[in-house]
């Protein structure tokens, strides 16, 4: 999937869609990142007030990490590895589980610009949505350039789909 490589002002617009809708819906967010490193926490932390609808953000990159902090099962990371629906899935359901949270994102991926291979080539990304309440839905994106431009589409697609899981 190509997507545009969003702006710092486009992505600092979806964030304060997604703060806006989270605050109207009452809720506490959460992140769970690996390939994007915690920038989709700063894009939503760098908001005056954050401290009113965000709970928590996780950089986990190892696999110990993503057992040890959001609980993914080591036979799903030994089975499907780090970047997997069943992955993404598994953190986003840790973090929402492990803080008071309502809604939570969570993305896991190859950002390059080394580490793809032919079945999970560079730009290969994972992101999983949950709500508190059972919304579950994770979504596997295929980004084009180089490592921030990677990393800036998935921060978009995650703040997106964020609104999404909101609105539904």
């Amino acid at each position: 999937m190509t997507l545009s490589v969003p702006t710092d002002a486009e992505l600092k617009a979806l964030a304060e869609q997604v703060a806006a809708a989270t605050q109207q819906r009452r809720l506490m967010m959460v992140t769970a990142e690996s390939c994007t490193g915690g920038w989709i926490a700063k894009a939503l932390t760098d908001l005056p007030g954050s401290s009113a609808w965000f709970d928590a953000g996780v950089v986990t990159y190892s696999y110990e990490a993503k057992e040890a902090l959001l609980g993914v099962n080591p036979r799903t990371l030994e089975r499907t590895g780090a970047v997997s629906e069943e992955t993404a899935l598994e953190m986003v359901s840790g973090a929402l589980s492990r803080f008071g949270a309502g809604v939570a994102v969570a993305v896991t991926g190859i950002a390059g610009p080394s580490g793809g291979t032919p079945d999970k080539p560079v730009g290969t990304v994972w992101i999983g949505w949950k709500r508190r309440g059972g919304y579950a839905y994770a979504q596997l994106f295929h980004f084009d350039g180089d490592r921030e431009a990677v990393r800036r589409q998935t921060v978009s697609a995650a703040l997106s789909g964020v609104l999404k899981a909101l609105a539904d």
